[in-house]
């Protein structure tokens, strides 16, 4: 976890005392982990909740807070934009911290359209609706030349995988990124043609899906 942040955001997260965290358990883990200054049990760290103005006591009381997310990129597609929305509200300075983001890292990876592209969150669960979501995606990123991007929870990813290889044209490009910054990182992008010859399962591991489609089979 460390490993994948710059020494000054850990620096930021050392200097602090008050966080508002998506998991406390995991958070305590992280804290202990990028070798806090003081002793986790003398931290205050809430989970975020149904009200997050209740939160926000520390700045009331001047002090900074932190906002940690479980394993993503703080309110994007995790949870915490409401308390920084609520934080506005109130006149907070918000300062985002430099860190990965994997919703920007497969892009990055992908070889895909990078100047137009589209965060999608969560396709349906149920099969038809998922399909039809999925056309629904192909058919924009032929029309308009971009690259739509989606995730799935990783006990469904496989389902995921199988349903665009049996929704999506042959020729659209299709990449997968597992378990970014991590040691069993893996980043493929292909033809859906060339994913149906050979698809390797995913895993129970977090992945994010990018789509293109061919734009001259209009």
């Amino acid at each position: 976890m460390e490993a994948a942040l710059p020494a000054p955001a850990i620096q930021i997260v050392r200097s602090l005392t008050d966080f508002a965290v998506e998991n406390a358990k995991s958070a305590r883990a992280f804290l202990s982990e990028v070798k806090m200054p003081v002793a986790i049990r003398e931290l205050r760290i809430q989970e975020i909740g149904e009200s997050p103005q209740a939160l926000l006591q520390p700045l009331r009381e001047g002090r900074p807070l932190g906002l940690l997310s479980e394993s993503g990129c703080p309110a994007i597609a995790d949870p915490g934009a409401s308390l920084v929305e609520a934080a506005h509200r109130e006149g907070f300075r918000v300062v985002p911290l430099v860190g990965p983001s994997s919703i920007a890292l497969a892009l990055m990876a992908s070889g895909l359209e990078g100047q137009r592209f589209a965060f999608c969150g969560y396709l349906p669960r149920e099969g038809p609706q998922r399909a039809r979501r999925i056309r629904e995606l192909e058919a924009r990123s032929r029309k308009e030349r971009e690259t739509e991007i989606f995730i799935e929870t990783p006990y469904r990813s496989d389902a995921l995988l199988a349903a665009l290889l049996e929704s999506c044209s042959a020729q659209t490009r299709l990449c997968v990124a597992a378990d970014l910054t991590l040691p069993t990182e893996s980043i493929s992008t292909r033809p859906v043609s060339g994913w149906r010859r050979s698809a390797t399962p995913i895993g129970r591991r977090p992945a994010v899906f990018l789509l293109l489609a061919d734009y001259s089979a209009r």
